[in-house]
Formats: structure tokens, C-alpha cells, sequence
């Protein structure tokens, strides 16, 4: 599939601030101009953006019935209630869970934790988990990544004496559930100043309030924070604003002082020694945690995370890291066979929107198939299979530009739940409305989805020339970490460069290519990794131009380390 490449255009301003901003940091212009563009435009505001500091995070209590939440659990606490931390079974819920179970359990001997089985219960609060909580005494439970649209089962849990705190991210419908507290930055009558938070880091909010509330210090607080950023980089949150101070401090945990369940899954996924970045957890540690929820129970994440001697560690982090391997096996047949019912679908190229399903996939890894397939065909896509005798279960992915969330919300009336985010959302139906829904989603798809919108964008900060390209300069954009949603890792390009006649296939089945690159303008080859682009390998080999586009990392191989560019396309100028 050929990509557009999106370059973009910089104004006077823009190149004005730049400079000034270049002159007076002693910045690259190139660096600051990549700060330009994302809103910083003095000095003031730069040295914030590198240094975020804990002291600019927001008042908890700004957010609507905090103060609710805090009565009732000091309340509970004073008590000496049954308290249960309750959350969903994915990266948020299982770090969310851990967070407030961790932080509470020196000040409560009746603490409990509970997490949902993705087959048995689904997602967010179910009434298996409700009966759970009853029969052990429980009168308190505090929810965390889930519950916004919980009112049945809220008010269910409230006939039986059981008070709800709830903590979510999620969008919620217009009724809220009769909670005692409903923490939610999303909330229509929310002043909260960030909207962003993921679940974690509303649960870590709530023990910020608790705390504050009690004189207890903020710094008993900070060793969580490797919590909150894990949530943070694998829930694919904005790393924004008060995430972005979050993300800061809790990478600085994560890379200095771990807890032990953590550094158990840093070692078995090779981090060790090595500085652990937001791109290290979303591909290696997140799918780790993840797995345990999509293959078995998701209460082994939180077991590892809650470890307390490094035996236990290491052997859940095995248990955990074999699940990922099962978990990768699975997910690629499913994959081939949703490649296969797409493959036989008539006028595929003319529809806009891709539905498939089957009632054997399993139900652990559809969301990732999904993605997979929006990733291939650029379209929103969405996996279904069969949940029980009765329903059906779903996972949605997008692409830019069309809100799956509203799409499948303007569903609602043939779904049985459903809940999300512009570009990620999970649904539930009774296999007789199955039918009715894929053809509205699809007609909706059609309606909605522009032919441009089908093609797929590489946005690029800038063009630079590879004599830009030095440790210097890589040290200047490493002061923009942690980098992530609406905080891109740029991206640049070069243009009409060359081989410096010594790239070459590699991998098993030789489809990367290593690249050794030059421009004509001056210096040495840069080396670059274009994975899957074997296919120019003969046009690079003849000495032909291109244009290129990538990321630049640091490789380091053998206690020596190098600047790579991390290819996303290749232009041939000479077709």
C-alpha cells in the first residue's frame, strides 16, 4: 500500500520562534522548531516541557466527587470495612488494581482485589464479582477502569449493601451510575483541567486525595508511579499535560529502583541494564502484562505486581512470558484466517469499513487481530466471535479521521454493552442482531469514510539533510522524552539520497533491508533498518535515488552504540 507522505510546512512565526528559542537555549533549530510545533514557544514554557515537575500536578480534588470518594474510604477505613479493589483485566486495570491495593494495604488489615475473567464474567463490573463481594463481607468496593455505564449492576450492588467508588477514563452515557463517587475527567459537568488520565492514573488521583487528606506525603506516593506509566504508554493515552508529568517520573522509577514484579518482566524480556523507554512497554512489557488477562486471569498480572520477594517474581514473570508466546502463536492464525474471510468477501476494495467473524477465535486475542487488520487493509476494522450460547463479542479498531466509538454507539439500540474510544472500542450483541449490525456499521462506514481517508499518512516534522544527524543532535531530541500520543517521536525525511554501496538483505527470510546511506552533501554513510521493504533492494543496489522517511534511535550492540534510522518508507525517484 502506498503511503502520503505529509510534510509539514512551517510559517514565518513558526521559523521565527524557533530561532529565538534556538539562540537563547543554545538548541538545534531543528529541535526547536519540533517544539515550535508542538505549542512551546518560550523559554519559560520549553524548560517546563523538558523538566515537568511533580509540584505542577493538578489538586485531586478539583475533580467532581473527590471529596465523596475520600469520606467514604476514610469512613471505611475508620471502620475497619471489608474493602475490594476491583478492575478490568488488561494493562490499566491490572496497574490500576496494584496501585491502590499497594498504597492501602498498610492502612487496612480487610483488603481485598478482584479481577474479572475475560471468558466467564467479560469486561468491567460484573454481577459474579458483585456476588463475589457480598459473600466475603465486602461493603466497600472501589473500581477502577471500568463501571462508567455499570447502572444496573451498581444499583444491583447497592440492594446488597455494597457502596461503589468508581474510578474510570471512559466515556459516559448521559445517566451516571448511583455511585457513592463517579471519578471521571470525562464527565460533561467535570472542570477537571486534564481529560486525559488513563485508568491508572485516575486510581493514583484518588490516592493522591486520600493521602493529601490524611498528611500523608506526596513522596510515599512517588515509587507508584511505575504504575501509572506503564498504564499510561500501553493504554495509548496522550502523553500530555499531566500524563506527560506522570509518564516522566514514572519512567525515572521504572529505570532506577523498579519494584520486584517489574523487574521481573524487565529481565525476562531482555530490558535489563538498558534505559527502558515508552516504546519498551508498549511492545515488551505491556503485552507481557496483557497476556495473562487474554490467555488465563488477569489476576496473575497483579500477583506479579504485587510480588514481594524476587522468587515469586521471576517464576510469575515466566508463567506470564510463556502466555505472551502462546498468546503470539494464536494470534497470528487467527490473523491469517480473518486475511482468508476478508479475501473472500466480494468488492472488498470498494467497502469501506471490514467485519469478521467467527465463533471458535478466541476471545483473548481479537482486539489484536483487529488492529492487524486496520493496520493491512486501512480501515476500521472490527473482529467478532462468540462469547456464550447466546452473545457475541467484538473489538473495534479505526483509522484517522472516523470515531469507531460513535459509530458503533449509533448501533446501540442492536447491543447488549459497549464502551471505548475514538479509535479502540469493545462491543457485545445477541447473535440474531448480528447480522442487522454489520450491514448499518458498514453502510456508516461507507457514508462517513472519504476516499483520502483510506490512504494512509505519514506525517513528517521535517526535512533534514544526513550531516544533520550526530550524537549532539540525538542527545537534543532525547529531551523531548517520553514521547507518545500528541508527543510524537518525529519524524524526518531526506531527500534524493543514495547507496553507499554496502546495504544488504537481512533477517531469515532476508526481507529487511540494512541500509548504509549517503546524501552528496558531506560525511559518512548513515546506517538505517527498513524492515519488510525488500522490495527495493535492486532499485538501492543500481545506485538509484530516493527519498527516505524514519525515526532516529541509538542501537547499541556489543557495549558499543550507534545512530539508526528507523525506516517508515522508501520514495524511488526513478521509476
Amino acid at each position: 500500500m502506498t503511503n502520503k507522505w505529509n510534510i509539514r510546512t512551517h510559517t514565518e512565526e513558526d521559523m521565527r520562534l524557533a530561532n529565538r528559542l534556538a539562540t537563547e537555549l543554545g538548541l538545534n533549530p531543528v529541535v526547536c522548531l519540533l517544539l515550535v510545533q508542538r505549542g512551546l514557544s518560550s523559554v519559560a514554557d520549553t524548560k517546563k516541557f523538558f523538566r515537568p515537575g511533580l509540584s505542577d500536578l493538578y489538586d485531586p480534588f478539583l475533580m467532581p466527587d473527590m471529596y465523596k470518594a475520600v469520606k467514604r474510604l476514610n469512613r471505611a477505613l475508620g471502620n475497619k470495612e471489608k474493602i475490594m479493589v476491583y478492575g478490568d483485566y488488561d494493562v490499566d486495570g491490572t496497574t490500576a488494581v496494584s496501585l491502590v491495593y499497594k498504597f492501602l494495604r498498610p492502612y487496612s488489615s480487610a483488603l481485598d482485589y478482584y479481577i474479572p475473567d475475560r471468558y466467564d464474567e467479560g469486561y468491567g463490573i460484573s454481577y459474579k464479582g458483585i456476588d463475589y463481594a457480598k459473600e466475603h463481607g465486602v461493603t466497600l468496593v472501589i473500581a477502577l477502569d471500568c463501571g462508567i455505564k455499570a447502572i444496573d449492576k451498581i444499583k444491583y450492588a447497592s440492594e446488597k449493601g455494597i457502596d461503589f467508588i468508581i474510578c474510570d477514563h471512559h466515556m459516559p452515557d448521559d445517566e451516571l451510575p448511583q455511585a457513592v463517587a463517579v471519578l471521571d475527567a470525562k464527565r460533561t459537568d467535570s472542570n477537571y483541567p486534564y481529560e486525559h488520565l488513563s485508568g491508572c492514573g485516575v486510581g493514583f488521583k484518588f490516592m493522591q486525595a486520600f493521602a493529601k487528606s490524611n498528611d500523608i506525603p506526596f513522596s510515599e506516593l512517588e515509587n507508584l508511579l511505575e504504575l501509572t506509566v506503564v498504564s499510561i504508554a500501553s493504554d495509548i493515552v496522550p502523553i500530555t499535560g499531566e500524563n506527560r508529568i506522570l509518564a516522566y517520573y514514572g519512567l525515572k522509577q521504572l529505570n532506577s529502583n523498579p519494584s520486584l514484579g517489574l523487574k521481573g518482566i524487565i529481565n525476562i524480556c531482555g530490558l535489563g541494564g538498558k534505559e527502558i523507554t515508552i516504546s519498551d512497554i508498549v511492545f515488551k512489557i505491556g503485552p507481557r502484562i496483557n497476556a495473562s488477562g487474554r490467555m488465563e486471569n488477569g489476576k496473575e498480572a497483579v500477583e506479579l505486581l504485587l510480588a514481594k520477594n524476587m522468587q515469586i517474581a521471576r517464576e510469575k514473570s515466566e508463567t506470564i512470558n510463556q502466555y505472551n508466546e502462546d498468546r503470539r502463536e494464536l494470534d497470528k492464525r487467527i490473523t491469517d484466517e480473518a486475511n482468508a474471510i476478508i479475501c473472500e468477501i466480494k468488492n472488498i476494495e470498494h467497502q469501506k469499513g471490514i467485519v469478521v467473524y467467527d465463533p471458535l477465535w478466541h476471545k483473548g486475542v481479537i482486539g489484536i487481530v483487529a488492529s492487524r487488520l486496520t493496520e493491512k487493509y486501512y480501515r476500521p476494522s472490527i473482529v467478532l466471535t462468540k462469547a456464550s450460547s447466546e452473545l457475541i463479542t467484538g473489538s473495534a479498531r479505526s483509522i484517522a479521521g472516523f470515531d469507531i466509538y460513535k459509530a458503533i454507539e449509533a448501533c446501540r439500540d442492536l447491543l447488549e454493552n459497549f464502551g471505548g474510544h475514538t479509535y479502540a472500542a469493545g462491543l457485545s450483541m445477541r447473535e440474531e442482531n448480528m447480522a442487522e449490525f454489520i450491514a448499518r456499521f458498514i453502510k456508516l462506514a461507507d457514508e462517513e469514510i472519504t476516499p483520502e481517508q483510506m490512504i494512509p499518512q505519514i506525517d513528517i516534522d521535517a526535512v533534514i539533510d544526513l550531516q544533520d544527524i550526530n550524537f549532539k543532535f540525538m542527545n537534543e531530541l532525547k529531551k523531548m522524552n517520553p514521547l507518545g500520543p500528541e508527543n510524537e517521536k518525529p519524524v524526518f525525511c531526506s531527500l534524493n539520497v543514495k547507496d553507499y554501496g554496502t546495504s544488504k538483505l537481512v533477517g531469515k527470510e532476508l526481507d529487511h533491508l540494512k541500509l548504509e546511506i549517503i546524501d552528496g552533501k558531506g560525511g559518512g554513510p548513515v546506517q538505517g533498518i527498513a524492515f519488510g521493504m525488500h522490495k527495493y533492494s535492486d532499485y538501492i543496489k543500481e545506485m538509484k535515488p530516493f527519498d527516505i522517511c524514519y525515526t532516529i534511535e541509538e542501537n547499541t550492540y556489543n557495549g558499543n552504540t550507534t545512530i539508526q534510522l528507523m525506516v517508515k518508507d522508501i520514495r524511488p525517484l526513478e521509476l
